[in-house]
Parts: structure tokens; C-alpha cells; sequence
């Protein structure tokens, strides 16, 4: 079969062996499969990734020298079952699947690991119990998104947003763009999206985000100032005598009306701040700037160190939390979820190329303004992805 192996970040299509399912295997046919960020940033900077993940106690993480077949976004048609499957679905169903793979020595990550080939091929081997049928005859592209968008919606929910708490989105990647569409997925009414790119803010405006803007020009954090936020420490010093004092009026001790304002959620209003750019310097941008008991998501992933100055989150108390893939279950639920109609990633695919259009497709998606998330059809003969109208 073919496949792009990249091995010391050079991308290249070879022959390889039909994969061949072990214990509780399914091997698939790949019917498309989407580059993710984490593939752009692996192709040149997987040993200092793999150094992380050794910390971690995982050690079987990709290494610039070995030949790694990239790709975790994937949908797929059934093949051939291996020794011990349930055989619950038959041959020729098209499913999506967690990519992860269990094999002699534990679990792999699927694309990011030598024992563990992803979807940039023709065919690759995926965990039965954690393979899905796609329901409703969604189409194979919007079901290679099924990873992605799961990994929004994780993040999502550990944010804890509700309809009426504002979100502001840092950066409009494909992850700040699924983030977005799984807040108003959630019906999340006020969503505000920040990135330089003209393109990106284009693209989270189709994604539904209710306010858009060039963080040049302008704060995402002041955009809705007027929201009840409080921006300063004086504010909040403010908040706590004022109240302490018209509770004095009271005929009952203050305590027993504050501790009742607690138990019914009673809180200053803050933000739910999703930091999807993962780049250095942007969470203590994100701390600096945010108002105070702002809930910090970060979504991004940033490899390098990165420095941030505890004393301003702890007098602005900042609420700071890293979130990493999904669940089964949001797995699940976000492959129903675009099934059903409550998520239409649609304004994301910027493009399709087959197999050798790959290392094309990994330059073009270097230039924010052109492209945002490009799937692979390894059936496709297309050797680089189209400009998109919108984006031109």
C-alpha cells in the first residue's frame, strides 16, 4: 500500500506492507483524513515532543530519525477484522475511531508513534472497541473531523461556560474555529474571536462568533467591558466593602446572607478565555490583559518553555486550566453531534489532496490567510490543494 512516511522532516510517498490486524485489530480502509497543527509542529519538533512525553512516562513517543506515518483525523471503511473481534460491525461500514492502539507494550498514540501508523496512507489498523460507526450518512469528510472537533468540545465543557457567561477565543486555527463552533453548539450567546489573521477572523464569522477582531486595533478583553467584568483590582475591593456594607442593613447577620449568595452561585461575572495559539508569550499576554477571576483554557499547545508571572494571576485571581484530547464518551457524542446537524465544521475545509500532495499541503498550510484545515484522500491523484475563493 502507499503512504507518507516522514522521517527527519522530510515528507515522502513509499510503498509499505499491508498493515496487518493483531488481538481486538481492525484494519480500515482511509477514506480521508485530516493534517492537524500537531503534524506541522511533529514534522520538525517531534524529539522535543518525545522528551515531554518520556517525562510523562511515555517513551514510545515519534523521534526525527525513525519513519513515522502522520495522521489522527481520520474516517475510514472496514476491511478485515482481527483474532478476538467482535465483528459487531461488518465489512464495509465506515467508521471513525479514537486513535489509539493497544499492542504488546500498552497503548500507542496513532500517527505519533512508529508502532502506531496514522491515516496518511491507504490503509492503517485501529483499536475495535474504539472504533464508530458514522450514523446518519454523514459525509466522510465531516467525519475525519470527528478528533478535532471532540477535542473542542473537551475543552468546552472542562471551561465550564454557560449561555450567558461570555467566551472569548485567542486565535482562529482550526482549534480556536472548532472551540467556537462548540460554544454556540452549546448555546453559548455572547462568543468573541481574536486573531490577526483577515482570513481567520473571515472564518471565525462564519463559524458563528457573535464579535471578531484584530487584536492590533483592538483588546478582545474590552470588547465587553461593559458585561459586569471587573478589569481592576480597585473594583474589586470596591465589590467586596460595598457589599459587606448593604448587607449590614439586613435584620439577620450578613454571614447568613452571604454564605446563601454563595450556595446559590452568587460570583462576580468573569470570562471564559480559551487560549488556542499555543505559542510563547501568549498566556501571560492572556493574564496581563483578561479581567479579574477570568477562567483560563488552554487549548494550545506549546512545546517550548514559556514564562508567565504568578503575582499577577494570583492578584487578578486567575483561574488556569491545560486540557489535553477527550473522552470516549466526547468522542462520541461530537461524532452525533456532527451527524445531527448541531455542528457544521464545513467552513474549515479550505481544501483536499491526495497522498502526493501532502508536503504541498503542509506548505500552503504555513500561510494563515490561505488555508485552515486541508483533509487527505488517499484516492485522490491531486498533488496540491486548490486556493480557496473565499480566502484568496
Amino acid at each position: 500500500m502507499r503512504a507518507v512516511v516522514c522521517s527527519n522532516a522530510e515528507l515522502e510517498v513509499v510503498e509499505r506492507p499491508e498493515p496487518v490486524p493483531g488481538r481486538g485489530q481492525v484494519r480500515i480502509e482511509v477514506l480521508r483524513c485530516g493534517i492537524c497543527g500537531s503534524d506541522l509542529h511533529a514534522r520538525h519538533g517531534c524529539d522535543a515532543w518525545a522528551e515531554l512525553a518520556a517525562r510523562a512516562g511515555y517513551d514510545r513517543f515519534a523521534r526525527s530519525g525513525e519513519e513515522i506515518v502522520f495522521g489522527h483525523e481520520f474516517c475510514g471503511e472496514v476491511a478485515e477484522h482481527g483474532p478476538r473481534c467482535r465483528k459487531g460491525l461488518s465489512t464495509g461500514t465506515r467508521v471513525v475511531a479514537l486513535p489509539f492502539l493497544r499492542g504488546d507494550h500498552g497503548v500507542d498514540t496513532v500517527g505519533l508513534s512508529v508502532h502506531a501508523p496514522g491515516a496518511y496512507a491507504e490503509q492503517m489498523l485501529v483499536e475495535e472497541s474504539l472504533m464508530m460507526p458514522v450514523p446518519n450518512g454523514l459525509g466522510s469528510d465531516v467525519a475525519a473531523l470527528t478528533e478535532p472537533m471532540a477535542v473542542a468540545w473537551h475543552a468546552v465543557r472542562r471551561g465550564e461556560v454557560r449561555k450567558r457567561t461570555v467566551a472569548i477565543v485567542i486565535g482562529c486555527g482550526p482549534i480556536g474555529l472548532s472551540v467556537i463552533l462548540l460554544l454556540k453548539a452549546k448555546g453559548v450567546r455572547t462568543v468573541v474571536a481574536s486573531d490577526y489573521s483577515p482570513a481567520r477572523r473571515a472564518l471565525a464569522t462564519a463559524c458563528g462568533a457573535d464579535v471578531v477582531l484584530d487584536p492590533a486595533h483592538d483588546s478582545p478583553f474590552t470588547a465587553v467591558e461593559r458585561r459586569g467584568h471587573l478589569t481592576d483590582i480597585p473594583s474589586a475591593l470596591e465589590l467586596a466593602v460595598g457589599t459587606r456594607e448593604k448587607l449590614e442593613r439586613l435584620p439577620f447577620g450578613w454571614w447568613h446572607a452571604w454564605r446563601l449568595g454563595e450556595a446559590l452561585g452568587a460570583a462576580p461575572k468573569h470570562p471564559v478565555i480559551f487560549e488556542c495559539v499555543g505559542m510563547p508569550g501568549v498566556i501571560e499576554s492572556i493574564i496581563d490583559g483578561a479581567p479579574l477571576f477570568s477562567r483560563v483554557v488552554v487549548v494550545g499547545v506549546c512545546v517550548g518553555v514559556d514564562e508567565i508571572t504568578p503575582a499577577m494571576a494570583i492578584n487578578k485571581e486567575i483561574d488556569l486550566r491545560f486540557v489535553f484530547a477527550y473522552t470516549p464518551l466526547e468522542f462520541r457524542d461530537t461524532l452525533h453531534m456532527l451527524a445531527e446537524g448541531d455542528v457544521d465544521p464545513g467552513p474549515l475545509i479550505t481544501g483536499t489532496v491526495g497522498l502526493d500532495g501532502v508536503d504541498t499541503a503542509f506548505t500552503a498550510l504555513g500561510n494563515p490567510d490561505i488555508h485552515a484545515k486541508i483533509l487527505i484522500d488517499p484516492q485522490s491523484p491531486a498533488a496540491a490543494p486548490p486556493t480557496p475563493q473565499r480566502l484568496a
